[in-house]
């Protein structure tokens, strides 16, 4: 995934040749991370607990393979994260892009967080990425393959949020996980990025947008003054999947409306 030597520049966006693995692929953020980079080129293993005929008949419509996996990420063990690779691999052989996108929100005061609401956060949202990440490493440096690794953090890896305090705690986790993997693998051409979505129309911020006064308060601070789109993703996946980012790893990469800006 390093550029050669005088590619035009929208030829390093390009994924042709390439397989990405996007969990929490079936609906939300994940669909339409997977849809960018099939639209890219990118051949497809969409994981997710939930159904996953729909997002690959969408991947398949833009001339792309698609595989799929159900499982439930949650409770994830360095055996059957290896053994999901070992399966992605039947599949596409060298799968060189890793987006960890799969994750739970538990809203409540930080009083009342219980420790198996703390850790079932803490769990999906950065133990499940910290292992996949280290069994799609291994298959890597296996393959001696340049590789990707996109996490999807928030913006709530910035700030403490209001009473979403396993959450804001594992998305500041993976943005400093994302620079150690990045530091540690850089050496054998492993990049690590994060993307940070702002407010998205997601089922993450229903509570947000179904409230009327919360919602005009917050839409007054965002600078775009809107809601962000999953689709907004886009151009952010690709560009950290390809060699148009050949340079770039350990980098969060906000897609937030001007939010982290005010």
């Amino acid at each position: 995934m390093n550029a050669p030597v005088h590619t035009p520049v929208l030829d390093l966006f390009r994924l042709d040749g390439n397989a990405a693995i996007v969990t929490g692929a079936s609906r939300g953020l994940g669909r339409a991370l997977a849809i960018a980079l099939a639209e890219a080129g990118a051949d497809i293993v969409a994981v997710d607990i939930g159904e996953l005929d729909q997002v690959a008949k969408e991947v398949r419509a833009r001339g792309v393979r698609c595989a799929t996996r159900t499982a439930d990420l949650s409770g994830l063990t360095p055996e059957s994260a290896a053994e999901l690779f070992s399966w992605a691999k039947t599949e596409f052989p060298h799968p060189t892009i890793l987006v960890n996108n799969a994750g739970i929100i538990r809203r409540g005061p930080a009083t009342e967080t219980t420790p198996s609401d703390w850790s079932a956060v803490l769990d999906l949202n950065l133990t499940t990425p910290f292992l996949l990440s280290q069994a799609f490493a291994r298959s890597a440096l296996d393959d001696n393959a340049a590789a990707s690794i996109i996490n999807i953090a928030s913006v709530n890896s910035f700030q403490g949020g209001m009473e979403v305090p396993s959450y804001a705690a594992s998305k500041h986790g993976i943005l400093g996980l994302t620079r150690a993997l990045a530091n540690e693998w850089a050496a054998h051409h492993i990049r690590v990025n994060a993307i940070a979505p702002g407010y998205m129309e997601t089922e993450f911020t229903a509570a947000h947008r179904d409230d009327p006064t919360r919602a005009e308060n917050m839409l007054r601070r965002i600078p775009t003054g809107t809601w962000g789109r999953p689709e907004g993703l886009a151009g952010a996946v690709v560009f950290l999947a390809s060699a148009a980012s050949a340079y770039v790893t350990g980098t969060a990469l906000s897609v937030d409306g001007g939010w982290l800006s005010r």
